[in-house]
């Protein structure tokens, strides 16, 4: 269904959410028709976080505020919906649009797979009243489970509306573009030289992929990498694990601005930890580049700033090779907790692949290389 037209059948007037490709013509729609904007439409840091906010906003206009995200996000949403929302304690209504990835039939990544077996069975688990939409999905389907959905609210209950694959047409075109000249896929380049044969935990996303085919193109073995392929925003968290447990190695992990952000209590814990051995990279794009481009607010605050009041020994920013350089040469040399934020531009090359092992594979590797240090 066009996406205007669920726009236009739901009656909302206040989105927020974190973007998710499988969504993303509903993401666009609102770039283009809001921007970010603090009435109509926020993104915010994770999938629980939306859920609060939205409840912060039923609180203070008594209408239904609307919570989109990827299923990854159900995870996220589980303690809010049950210990805030729920009818049992404060009753607040509100709408989830979930996009379903790794849904059964549809090939998707092995992030997804599992995720997409138990999407609609959490949501109901959950007590949210579904529908779901697909590409054959007409709209008198989609006003008639809207219909049912306000006698939920009404009783201060949630409902979702859980987005197949191809189901939302119509997208604005929206371009997303920053100021910084430096290109991802390199800055991973210029890590995996100055690293060597040191491990890499690297996030989600295109940022994996890339390192995968930079290790493809030198020759060289995944054996030294660790590909968190979901999971957004723990990579670092796992980095500190490995960190921990092989102190005299040193551990890279390279990271992502919207992957800090979703769990930013992570960097309190490393730097209160402060492993001499581990270098934190955060690749800034200020955007959530691999599901489509939306904006974070990571481009608007300091990542080191906050870095060094959670207790990162050295926190500095690069913005272009020259700097990035001097800044990894430094972290290797040094022994102390560092953290380098390098300002980067938005977009991949169009035939970036996906890693050909799988990640049962990557972790035994992984594994493996990490008993020989």
């Amino acid at each position: 269904m066009k996406v205007e037209k669920l726009v236009e059948l739901i009656g909302a007037d206040f989105y927020t959410g974190v973007p998710d490709s499988q969504l993303k013509a509903l993401c666009n729609y609102l770039i283009h028709t809001y921007g970010i904007d603090k009435s109509h439409h926020i993104i915010a840091a994770n999938e629980g976080c939306c859920t609060a906010l939205a409840a912060g906003y039923h609180l203070a206009t008594g209408k239904v505020p609307v919570v989109y995200m990827q299923n990854s996000g159900e995870g996220n949403i589980i303690n809010p919906v049950a210990s805030l929302l729920n009818d049992k304690v404060y009753a607040i209504p509100t709408l989830f649009i979930v996009g379903w990835r790794g849904e059964p039939g549809i090939h998707d990544e092995p992030q997804h797979i599992y995720q997409g077996e138990v999407t609609v069975k959490l949501l109901e688990d959950m007590d949210i009243e579904t529908f779901v939409i697909g590409q054959d999905t007409s709209d008198d389907e989609v006003a008639a489970a809207m219909e049912k959905f306000r006698a939920v609210f009404a009783k201060g209950k949630q409902a979702a509306f859980v987005i197949r694959k191809g189901a939302l047409t119509d997208a604005p075109k929206v371009e997303y573009k920053n100021d910084n000249a430096m290109i991802r896929e390199d800055i991973i380049r210029h890590i995996a030289a100055a690293a060597g044969e040191d491990p890499i935990v690297s996030t989600t996303g295109k940022a994996s992929r890339e390192l995968f085919e930079i290790r493809e193109a030198n020759g060289q073995a995944h054996k030294y990498d660790f590909l968190t392929v979901g999971s957004m925003g723990h990579a670092s968290s796992i980095a500190l694990g490995v960190a921990l447990n092989k102190p005299q190695q040193l551990i890279w992990c390279v990271d992502g601005d919207g992957a800090a952000l979703m769990h930013m209590g992570s960097m309190a814990v490393i730097g209160a930890n402060a492993p001499e051995n581990m270098i934190h990279v955060v690749i800034n794009n200020g955007a959530h580049e691999t599901v489509g481009g939306m904006p974070t607010v990571a481009a608007n605050i300091d990542l080191t700033a906050i870095a060094k009041a959670c207790g990162y020994k050295y926190a500095v920013c690069a913005d272009s090779f020259e700097a990035l350089d001097k800044e990894l040469e430094a972290a290797k040399n040094r022994k102390a907790l560092s953290f380098i934020e390098v300002k980067c531009s938005i977009g991949a090359r169009d035939d970036l692949g996906r890693p050909t092992t799988t990640a049962l594979e990557n972790k035994q590797n992984f594994m493996a290389y990490l008993k020989t240090l």
